[in-house]
C-alpha cells in the first residue's frame, strides 16, 4: 500500500509522542498514537506505565473529550500494532473497534506470540482499513529493546564508556575519576534513566563501589540495578545494594549458601551456570530477557566489555571521549584476536559533542544486520 505525505508526517508525530514514554512504560513498548479527522489531529498520546493505559486509549480520551462528534470515521495511526489480548490492560483492538475507527495504519506488527497480527486481523474482521509498514525503520529504533526482547528472547545492550583521545578508561593504577567533564556526566544520567536496568561486574563493583542510579535528573522510576558475580564476591556493604535506587540482581554461579545473604527487599541473587569458571553470559542476558528488560545499559570495565563482545552480545556502544591523554592505563575492551579480519568492526550513527568531550554512537555492524533482518517480519 502507498502511504501520502499526511500519513507520514502523522506517523511521524506519533513517533514523536511514542519518545515521550520512553522511559516509563518498560516491559511494554513505548508506542505513540495520534488520531486524525480529516486533517485535523483530535488526540494523541503515549504508553503510560505498565499496568496503565497504552496509547490508542490516551489518544481516544483526548479526542472523546476534544471531538467527541469526529471519532467515526477517523483515522489512527500506531508506531505498534494495536493488542488484541486481555493482559493489564483490555484489548486497544477493541477500543478501536468501539469508537468507530475506520482507518488503522501501524508503523510496524507487534512480534509478541499475543498479538503477532491478530490486532490487525481483528479490526479488519469489522471492517476498518488496515496497514502497516509506514516508517517502519523509524519505528524499528525507537522500538529495538522491545524487539529485541521478543525475537531475541534477550535485551537490547548498549555499553557506556567514557575514555581519553587515547583509549584508556582509568590509569594503571585504577583511578578513573573523572576522565570526562560534567556535561558528559549529567548525559550518562539520561541514559541511566532510559533504561530498564544498569548492569556491570563484580570487578568494578569491588574497584568504584558504583551506585548506578539516576541522580541529578527527576525521574518517575530507577533503573533495576544488575551486578554480574561468578563467585558471589560482592560486598554486603556495596553501593549498588544499600543506596537508593531500583532493585538489585545479583547473578552468580555461586551456590545458595553464598548467594542468601543478596536477598532482601530491595536485592535478589540467581544462580546461573558458569562456563570455563566465568558467569555464562548468555544465560545472564535470557535471564535479563525473562525479567522483561527491553534495554541494558552496560558500565563496567574493560574485562567484561571484551567479554560481552566475544559473545557477541554487545548492539551498541556510545563514547565518550574526552580530549586528553593518559598513556599507559586501562583500555576499553580486553580481548585477543587471532586475525585482523575478527576484528570487531562498528558503525558510527551519530557524533557530537557534549561539554568539552565528544560523544559517539556506534553500533556492532554485524550483529546490527543480523538484528535488522530478525526486525524485518514486523
Amino acid at each position: 500500500m502507498s502511504f501520502s505525505a499526511f500519513d507520514q508526517a502523522m506517523m511521524a508525530k506519533a513517533l514523536q509522542v511514542a519518545a515521550q514514554g520512553a522511559a516509563l512504560t518498560s516491559p511494554n513498548p513505548c508506542v505513540g498514537a495520534v488520531i486524525v479527522a480529516g486533517e485535523d489531529i483530535i488526540g494523541y498520546g503515549h504508553s503510560q506505565a505498565a499496568g496503565g493505559a497504552h496509547a490508542e486509549i490516551m489518544a481516544l480520551k483526548m479526542a472523546k473529550a476534544k471531538a467527541p462528534g469526529q471519532l467515526v470515521g477517523a483515522t489512527a495511526y500506531v508506531t505498534l500494532e494495536p493488542c488484541s489480548h486481555f493482559g493489564r490492560t483490555p484489548p486497544c483492538a477493541n477500543a478501536l473497534i468501539g469508537a468507530g475507527i475506520d482507518r488503522v495504519i501501524t508503523a510496524l506488527r507487534d512480534p509478541n506470540p499475543l498479538v503477532a497480527g491478530q490486532g490487525l486481523a481483528r479490526l479488519a474482521n469489522h471492517g476498518i482499513e488496515v496497514a502497516h509498514g509506514l516508517l517502519a525503520e523509524q519505528a524499528r529504533e525507537l522500538h529495538k529493546g522491545f524487539l529485541s526482547r521478543m525475537i531475541r528472547q534477550r535485551p537490547w545492550v548498549t555499553v557506556k564508556l567514557a575514555a581519553s583521545l587515547d583509549g584508556r578508561i582509568a590509569l594503571e593504577n585504577g583511578q578513573s575519576q573523572w576522565i570526562t567533564g560534567a556535561e558528559a556526566r549529567l548525559d550518562v544520567q539520561r541514559l541511566r534513566a532510559q533504561a530498564c536496568a544498569v548492569l556491570t561486574g563484580v570487578g568494578t563493583v569491588l574497584a568504584d563501589d558504583p551506585q548506578l542510579n539516576v541522580r541529578e535528573l527527576a525521574v518517575s522510576r530507577q533503573p533495576q540495578r544488575v551486578v554480574l558475580d561468578s563467585r558471589g564476591r560482592t560486598p554486603h556493604a556495596a553501593k549498588v545494594l544499600t543506596s537508593s535506587g531500583g532493585y538489585t540482581h545479583v547473578l552468580s554461579g555461586a551456590g545458595p549458601a553464598e548467594l542468601q545473604h543478596f536477598h532482601s527487599e530491595q536485592s535478589c541473587a540467581v544462580q546461573l551456570p558458569l562456563c570455563d569458571g566465568e558467569l555464562d553470559l548468555h544465560a545472564a542476558m535470557a535471564y535479563l530477557g525473562q525479567q522483561g528488560f527491553n534495554q541494558v545499559l552496560v558500565e563496567a570495565g574493560g574485562t567484561l566489555v571484551g567479554a560481552l563482545l566475544q559473545a557477541g552480545l554487545v548492539d551498541e556502544i556510545i563514547l565518550y571521549q574526552a580530549m586528553t591523554l593518559l598513556g599507559k592505563g586501562r583500555g576499553m575492551a580486553d580481548f585477543t584476536l587471532s586475525d585482523l579480519a575478527d576484528q570487531h568492526r562498528l558503525t558510527l550513527l551519530e557524533q557530537r559533542r557534549v561539554g568539552a568531550d565528544q560523544r559517539l554512537t556506534l553500533r556492532l555492524t554485524q550483529p546490527h544486520i543480523a538484528f535488522a533482518q530478525a526486525t524485518a517480519v514486523a
